[in-house]
């Protein structure tokens, strides 16, 4: 990557525009010490509980605590601290990947800090990184305190799950407390291809793989084909981001595999639109029946503070279970309708995301204004809410 020269007063003014669209923003003073300032920084969200560092040069470290973004005093960044922060997480190989993509993700640990997953990027033609702090353990399904649905989801044996939801809404989290009740309790082989490993799994009664997409394959669709020829009961494919990925995915569960995947959509009705909308038109026909008989549940979250309990968050869930109603929807291109179907599937555990917003509202779990603006279709909340 070669070295980025910054004008002094082209920096001084990305300083001054980031001040001026955050007025609002927390500034706390910056962390103090000796050594690499990534690794000072990794050392302070780690110890304040933040969940992602955002490094720009020009500006303040930022990170993201309890939702909220905290600027660092005395702290600014230069692009010369970036792109020391970039050679010292990347090898050669990988800087020129990233020199030719222009983004490259990675995950990685610091001894006695904890794990981290990172974005490289530029930005203004100079570097930046974001990092998203991990947890030391994986949480377990009662400490996430996800519905009971959800959990009974890890005793399936063959279909398709998937987790959707915004960025940041603990998708990667969800999926390591199921893989790994999964490896607990079943004896079975279980294979993640990810980009990156974000968590690192470990055997329980079952065994576990974790290929890394760009360095242990080629792409997801590359290790999707290999995988089925390595005799897995399991298969967690990190995110589903093309055809070729979605059709392999698709054969898998419909062939005897359970697999688990994550898709960035707001609520269940958009994670079945956007499986569809990949194939075109004139090719959904076979990918909707497909679809239809490979479904066993999609869980959508969004992740929100709680009142009163700085840095803590809790996922708010919309639960659809594929019974045979939502199976005729899906075959018959009726995904608008899918919603109807979430309301009259309660009994079953599913669960739409104006109740449950609702529910953590009344618990005190969630804020009212906050659960709100989470909600697609508002007055639906605003009855739940009322108890209607």
């Amino acid at each position: 990557m070669p070295d980025y020269v910054p004008d002094p007063e082209i920096s001084d003014l990305v300083r001054q525009l980031n001040r001026a669209a955050r007025p609002d923003s927390r500034r706390e003073p910056g962390p103090q010490g000796d050594g690499p300032i990534l690794e000072r920084l990794l050392v302070w969200a780690a110890g304040r509980g933040a969940s992602d560092l955002l490094l720009v040069a020009g500006s303040e470290p930022a990170a993201r605590i309890g939702g909220e973004i905290v600027l660092l005093e005395n702290a600014q960044l230069s692009a010369e601290d970036l792109g020391a922060m970039f050679r010292s997480l990347l090898d050669p190989v990988a800087l020129k990947r990233l020199s030719e993509n222009r983004s490259f993700d990675l995950g990685f640990e610091r001894a006695g800090v904890g794990r981290f997953r990172a974005n490289l990027h530029f930005e203004r033609g100079a570097p930046a990184l974001t990092v998203r702090l991990l947890p030391a353990v994986i949480p377990s399904l009662e400490e996430l305190q996800l519905p009971t649905a959800v959990t009974r989801l890890t005793a399936l044996r063959r279909g398709l799950v998937l987790i959707t939801g915004p960025a940041g809404s603990g998708k990667s989290t969800t999926l390591a407390a199921l893989v790994t009740r999964v490896l607990q309790t079943r004896s079975c082989h279980v294979v993640t291809l990810e980009d990156p490993i974000e968590y690192v799994l470990t055997h329980g009664r079952g065994l576990v793989e974790q290929i890394e997409i760009g360095r242990d394959a080629p792409s997801f669709a590359a290790a999707l084909r290999a995988v089925l020829r390595q005799a897995p009961e399991v298969i967690l494919v990190g995110e589903m981001r093309d055809a070729e990925t979605i059709a392999l995915a698709l054969t898998a569960a419909e062939t005897g595999h359970l697999v688990l995947s994550t898709l960035h959509t707001a609520d269940t009705t958009q994670a079945l639109d956007r499986v569809l909308d990949v194939f075109g038109a004139g090719g959904q026909e076979p990918v909707r029946a497909q679809l239809a008989l490979a479904l066993q549940a999609i869980v959508s979250q969004v992740l929100l503070p709680i009142p009163g309990r700085p840095g803590e968050r809790r996922a708010v869930c919309e639960v659809l279970l594929a019974n045979d109603a939502v199976r005729k929807r899906i075959r018959r291109g009726e995904t608008h309708q899918i919603h109807q179907e979430i309301t009259l599937g309660k009994a079953s555990g599913m669960v739409t995301l104006e109740e449950a917003l609702a529910a953590h509202v009344r618990d005190g779990l969630a804020a009212r204004e906050e659960a709100a603006a989470w909600a697609r279709h508002p007055e639906e909340f605003a009855k739940f809410l009322e108890g209607r």
